[in-house]
């Protein structure tokens, strides 16, 4: 196979592992307080295999913190956080550290490296943590590149000062899935982005899932994106899940706040 018919085919995916119908993330009965602030009361929820996930809620209500406990960036005062079947409070250093090289991050600002031309910023997570040959890296970062629908010809060698909002959105996309993550979470998406580019990181995020089979936790205040591109929706509120279900089900809902929410 050629490189271009590689590329075209977007980047290859280890084959699942068994237990297919057991949830990749699953919290239960997680609660969180900083000093006398709740985040997280006694919330429970499970992300499948190959779903979206979509977080919605005011500020300060736990999303972002959700992803922290995903990440063991942060602890729960009581419950568990179990990843890919590794129960992740009591996992030693080293287990962490493999769970988390099965997950990919995508940051609110995109968190490129500004000194960085884009082919190391979407190399590093290879750079740092593999010991594959440059030959190799130098495909794979070709491949998620144009999976992401950059032309990696034209944006290689550029800073990241030199692109566009949404095409940094796209790199930091590409540096989350180049190690071929299971899972991927995002923290604010769309943030700060116009409308059209707001759609097409919504249907990347969608071809991520239909493509590439991954599952994903999108933490996010844009109820449009999140209508789009959810399996499911859970909605925060004082640090409880008070609506969990599919987005056609929100929308449907007759809660009040819900109805506020969505208004």
């Amino acid at each position: 196979m050629t490189n271009r018919t590689a590329e075209a085919a977007g980047p290859s995916r280890p084959a699942p592992d068994t237990g297919a119908s057991r949830p990749v993330v699953l919290l239960r009965d997680v609660r969180l307080a900083y000093g006398s602030h709740v985040v997280l009361d006694e919330i429970s929820f499970s992300v499948r295999r190959g779903e979206t996930m979509c977080v919605l809620g005011g500020s300060g209500v736990g999303k972002s913190t959700i992803l922290k406990l995903v990440l063991h960036l942060d602890e729960p005062d009581s419950g568990h956080v179990e990843v890919l079947g590794h129960d992740i409070g009591r996992a030693g250093r080293h287990e962490v550290f493999e769970v988390r090289q099965r997950m990919g991050m995508v940051f609110q600002g995109s968190a490129l490296f500004d000194s960085l031309p884009i082919f190391d910023n979407v190399a590093f997570p290879l750079l740092e943590h593999t010991e594959l040959p440059l030959g190799e890296i130098t495909r794979r970062v070709r491949e998620v590149l144009s999976f992401v629908d950059l032309d990696y010809r034209r944006v290689e060698r550029l800073l990241p000062s030199e692109l566009s909002g949404g095409m940094k959105k796209r790199v930091a996309i590409a540096r989350a899935i180049v190690h071929r993550p299971e899972i991927l979470l995002f923290d604010e998406p769309t943030s700060g982005l116009d409308p059209i580019t707001t759609r097409t990181i919504d249907s990347l995020i969608i071809k991520l899932r239909r493509e590439l089979h991954v599952s994903s936790i999108v933490v996010t205040h844009d109820t449009r994106s999140a209508c789009r591109i959810a399996n499911r929706i859970a909605l925060l509120q004082g640090g409880r899940i008070i609506f969990m279900g599919t987005p056609d089900e929100m929308l449907a809902a007759e809660d009040s706040y819900i109805r506020d929410y969505l208004e």
